[in-house]
């Protein structure tokens, strides 16, 4: 197995740039304070053996008009993941994009091409040789809080079909553009894994709950070109499988969530069994996380289901642990406390969570114990 990634366990910095329904811009990254402490940050992490990160570059800064780019909002990062010797997934796409961009047009598609192209040109420049990018985060979610739902931009409402295949088209153009610079790069694509259950004896709630539930793989499908031909998709623009996992992940059609140990919670370790099983990529759990006391726990059970993945031969290659600082609510600017790390005080400190900080810890010993393990460090040593 190819080590893709510096290490197992890896921390995502929240970097959505969206417009919320109001008109509202959000810049995660900005109110986080990440943008003025990424190299202490990085630091931060590497400290603890995480050196791998996801991270975002926000486009709406970096174009400001149509074909030009100001990179001065993504070169101190570059910078400071290379002081840091810490290796970044950069987010070319987390839900924002220009105002001047219509999403819905083909110019759309040919901006977000370029803007990848010139992206990993500047990476390249910043001596990152073999960059790894997720072109668009979360489609899926996208479509739905986008365009179905009119949630956040574009705030549409029963078009969520028709901006799942937008922003693929978009991500197969980013894929292209970036190769023909930059053909050692990786690409992960990070979608939600869910399960969705009916909770009636109805033969057509069942049904319509395991559509539901098919309907996560949508993406996959579109971008290998399976469903959805006309799209472009083929099976090489499908490299690394992300999974975001969260506690609410999981659900009755039309009601509430299933906790976990209920009888109807399905294992994350079959979860990602049927993944593979689909698609025989590498996988990644791209994020996961708790908020609150609960964390720590949260963390626990997702390694422990992730070992027995392991142990049964699947290419699990990371859990990434998200968001890895607390950061602010999008819609009521509430502190959310999910990360290893706190927002700063007034002197720019951040303090870390000591739970989740000595349960990573347990689990980068545990995890070093497994057989992906084993193979790494042979690849090391060799």
């Amino acid at each position: 197995m190819t080590r893709l990634f510096r290490s197992f366990f890896q921390g995502g910095f929240e970097c959505s740039t969206h417009r919320r329904a109001d008109g509202v811009r959000l810049d995660l990254i900005a109110s986080s304070g990440h943008d003025d402490l990424v190299l202490d940050d990085y630091l931060q992490l590497s400290s603890r053996g995480i050196f791998t990160v996801r991270d975002g570059v926000r486009w709406h800064l970096i174009e400001r008009s149509p074909g030009e780019y100001d990179w001065s909002s993504f070169v101190p990062m570059l910078r400071a993941a290379h002081a840091a010797g810490v290796q970044v997934i950069w987010d070319l796409c987390h839900y924002g994009y220009p105002d001047h961009v219509d999403i819905w047009s083909e110019d759309f598609v040919d901006a977000f091409g370029s803007f990848a192209r010139e992206a990993a040109i500047v990476a390249l420049q910043e001596n990152d040789p073999a960059p790894l990018f997720c072109p668009i985060n979360e489609i899926s979610y996208w479509a739905w809080a986008g365009a179905q739902t009119g949630r956040i931009n574009p705030v549409t409402f029963e078009r969520g079909a028709e901006l799942k295949r937008q922003l693929v088209r978009a991500s197969i153009a980013a894929i292209r553009a970036i190769r023909s610079v930059a053909p050692d790069a990786r690409f992960i694509v990070a979608e939600p894994l869910i399960n969705v259950v009916s909770g009636s004896c109805e033969q057509e709630h069942v049904d319509r709950a395991e559509e539901y539930r098919q309907s996560q793989f949508e993406v996959h499908d579109m971008l290998t070109g399976e469903r959805d031909p006309q799209l472009g998709g083929r099976p090489e623009f499908l490299d690394i499988v992300g999974v975001n996992f969260y506690p609410d992940n999981q659900w009755y059609l039309g009601g509430s969530t299933i906790p976990l140990g209920h009888h109807a919670y399905r294992p994350l370790h079959e979860m990602l069994h049927e993944v593979y099983r689909r698609y025989r990529r590498p996988l990644l759990i791209s994020e996961t996380g708790a908020e609150g006391r609960v964390k720590h726990y949260w963390l626990s059970q997702i390694c422990e289901e992730v070992r027995l993945a392991i142990d049964d031969g699947l290419p699990v290659q990371g859990i990434c642990l998200y968001p890895i600082v607390d950061y602010h609510g999008w819609d009521n600017h509430r502190i959310c406390q999910v990360g290893l790390l706190s927002l700063p005080d007034e002197a720019g400190t951040r303090r870390s969570c000591e739970l989740l900080d000595r349960e990573l810890r347990r689990q980068q010993l545990a995890i070093s114990r497994t057989r992906t393990s084993d193979l790494f460090i042979e690849e090391q040593r060799a």
